[in-house]
């Protein structure tokens, strides 16, 4: 009889040529990204901003949710969403994005989910502060990490688990993070988390646990498989790697004109030809963006929009661009005040995360 870790699909790197499989199309028809003319809007509504869930979404039911929040606490505690709601509302506004947004464009192509560069929402989440729940439980002097804990539950690599994901204690307190109950003004969407989730300012999407229902204090540094495991940066199988953390710094424009079905290439008139977009950095706020509209050769800065009181938010931008008959390729490239900055191209990992490569945009102005 097969083992669960003989059913389990392993990770892998695409063969040379090898398109997308199966597999990866099944991943791409559950989960989506925003479509870049969804860069228009402010705040992402919840049906355009990015999904990715892991497993499956669980049935939950607001009026017996429960979450418990224990371990190296003075009082462990058991919050219903009516008891969190009582505490006071925080409504903060975050730009979330995959870790493994541009992962397709890879070569080799890290097998998983076939994202482009459209993984990514900002929304204005609305709940109560993490920190205010940890200092009401009462934080224990041997506390030392914080593992949240989602209803969802599958097998990965042969691992059957219930999604998890730890922050030491000083990124619990410090990050700004809330647990909660609304997006945009309303209920949490199933598949952005209903009844409660974790969000997680500045961190890659996968730190904001959905169908949040434990919160433990641990003394130990967490190993779960999706922090030790999955969401490391690795150049070979022997690499140790580093964790994904912070979003890296990323630009991209709405693309103007109007679009070729299949290729996605843009067509616009010669003239004037107003561009749009946004930029975000988890580490700091954007300070700069560059806009190119011949592959990269020369570079004009664009003109920022105000920065707006959530800082990690991402911040819109714009540039005229005087448009000559031919093919044209744009690409921009986001600066944050940290001073990290954008590559053209980012460097190859086996998971396919952080890539923040620059966008290129094909366009035939007429």
């Amino acid at each position: 009889m097969n083992s669960i870790e003989e059913f389990s699909v392993r990770g892998r790197l695409a063969d040379t040529g090898e398109g997308i499989t199966a597999d990866e199309l099944q991943l791409a028809a559950r989960n989506h990204g925003m479509p870049l003319e969804g860069l228009r809007y402010d705040v992402t509504p919840p049906g355009l901003h990015y999904v990715l869930v892991h497993y499956d979404i669980p049935a939950t039911n607001a009026g017996d949710w429960r979450l418990e929040l224990n371990g190296c606490v003075e009082q462990p505690l058991s919050f219903g969403l009516t008891e969190l709601r009582a505490m006071g509302r925080r409504t903060i506004r975050v730009t979330l994005e995959c870790a493994g947004n541009g992962r397709a464009t890879l070569q080799p192509r890290p097998i998983s989910q076939p994202w482009l560069q459209e993984a990514v929402g900002t929304a204005e989440w609305t709940g109560v502060l993490l920190s205010d729940l940890l200092r009401l439980a009462g934080i224990r002097e041997d506390a030392v990490d914080v593992v949240f804990t989602g209803a969802d539950r599958g097998v990965e690599r042969g691992v059957v688990q219930d999604y998890q994901r730890g922050l030491s204690l000083t990124e619990a307190i410090e990050s700004g993070a809330i647990v909660a109950w609304e997006m945009n003004g309303a209920p949490l969407p199933p598949q952005h988390g209903y009844p409660l989730r974790l969000v997680v300012p500045g961190w890659y999407g996968m730190a904001s646990v959905k169908w949040l229902r434990s919160i433990e204090l641990i003394d130990h540094k967490f190993e779960g498989f999706q922090n030790a495991v999955a969401y490391v940066i690795r150049q070979n199988l022997d690499d140790p790697g580093r964790p994904v953390t912070r979003i890296e710094p990323r630009a991209l424009l709405m693309p103007p004109g109007f679009p070729d079905f299949m290729s996605r290439h843009r067509f616009v008139a010669a003239g004037t030809v107003p561009l749009f977009g946004r930029a975000w950095s988890g580490w700091a706020p954007i300070e700069r963006v560059e806009v190119s509209t011949d592959a990269g050769v020369n570079w004009h800065e664009a003109t920022l929009d105000a920065l707006g009181n959530d800082e990690l938010a991402w911040r819109a931008f714009a540039y005229d661009w005087e448009a000559t008959p031919g093919e044209h390729v744009l690409t921009v490239r986001a600066y944050d005040a940290s001073g990290r900055e954008q590559p053209i191209e980012a460097e190859w990992n086996r998971g396919g995360f952080s890539n923040n490569t620059a966008q290129r945009i094909t366009v035939l102005v007429t």
